[in-house]
């Protein structure tokens, strides 16, 4: 019998924003990990971190524009010398910041059967999600000279329990939310009840979620339209492109991953318009590795994502009049 997904992530105890008059707020969180074959099955031999060498390339897009990055690490990345020496120079020079990704199949100690249903994290059992959570947290501690007080689940995988165990490793700070997704089709959590903007845990843990917006005609009321539409008999009859390209209603994450420039400025306006101002910008390690993800092939595919950054990023800090924050300062500003 196939194991029940997790009941949900945690809940809501309040609600947060920015001080009345802050600008636009952009924060950038960076899944910093091993390179695998994303449509072939989990595999626990999969740990090379070619990609990490690569990340200068972004960075300098970053140095550029004074914006510091969170990379959330995972296990193979914390145990790789040349991995840790790439972000432990970003870190020592006040460039990034470093948090914690918990990949379950590549991190100790063994035991959970390696599929699709336990690798998200919070489908594990209690004290073997803490476990493998602490470990990873001595990991990076003991290569950086720090704890990482900043994490995202793997897959999005936030359980009952990830709350409780964040709160009693020393994390204040949870970047898993994705708002408007519903991962539940395949044992992943459902965050479509969660609020898309920053709220406080019962545990006490701030999180900030992923920015995902509509678009379109329809987009005021996308929260209540597009479950229906992206529902199993809606993705059937193609319901959501057909919505997108009437223009009546896409659902769009701030990734260059997927998303051209225009798209990314498409999904900001819009937000910015229904009144949003916190943005939080991500994208996977291994795609400045070419051939390492879907989204980036070739190098010229590199070049285009590259561009992107350092365009949607010269747009939102002089278009919009924003400002670029860590993620640790955004949740200091929030708490104040």
């Amino acid at each position: 019998m196939k194991p029940a997904p997790a009941a949900g992530p945690f809940g809501c105890a309040r609600t947060l924003s920015l001080p009345a008059g802050d600008p636009p707020t952009l924060t950038v969180v960076i899944d910093t990990e091993e390179e695998f074959d994303w449509s072939a099955p989990f595999d626990a031999a999969s740990t090379a971190t070619e990609n990490i060498s690569h990340q200068v390339l972004a960075q300098d897009v970053f140095d550029r524009h004074g914006v510091v990055p969170t990379y959330v690490i995972d296990y193979p990345v914390a145990s790789s010398d040349p991995a840790r020496a790439v972000l432990r120079r970003f870190a020592e020079e006040g460039r990034c910041e470093i948090g914690a990704h918990l990949h379950p199949w590549v991190n100790p100690p063994a035991g959970a059967p390696v599929d699709s249903f336990h690798s998200y994290p919070g489908n594990l059992p209690p004290a073997f999600e803490r476990e493998k959570l602490a470990v990873l947290t001595a990991r990076i501690e003991e290569g950086f000279g720090k704890a990482p007080t900043i994490y995202k689940a793997g897959r999005y995988g936030i359980g009952p329990a990830t709350d409780g165990i964040l709160a009693a490793l020393g994390y204040r700070i949870d970047v898993s939310v994705v708002p408007h997704f519903d991962f539940s089709g395949q044992a992943g959590p459902d965050f479509t009840a969660l609020p898309a903007g920053p709220f406080v845990t019962a545990a006490g843990v701030m999180a900030l979620p992923l920015s995902v917006h509509f678009t379109g005609g329809l987009a005021r009321f996308g929260a209540h339209i597009y479950p229906p539409l992206s529902a199993r008999w809606g993705r059937r009859l193609r319901l959501p492109a057909i919505a997108a390209r009437g223009g009546l209603l896409e659902r769009l994450r701030l990734s260059p991953e997927g998303h051209t420039l225009a798209d990314m400025i498409r999904q900001t306006r819009a937000a910015l318009a229904a009144g949003e101002r916190l943005f939080m910008l991500t994208y996977h390690s291994s795609s400045l590795l070419p051939g390492a993800a879907p989204y980036v092939r070739s190098a010229g595919d590199r070049e285009r994502f590259l561009g992107a950054l350092d365009g949607y990023i010269a747009f939102f800090l002089n278009e919009c009049g924003g400002r670029a924050m860590a993620v640790s300062a955004t949740a200091a500003r929030l708490r104040s």
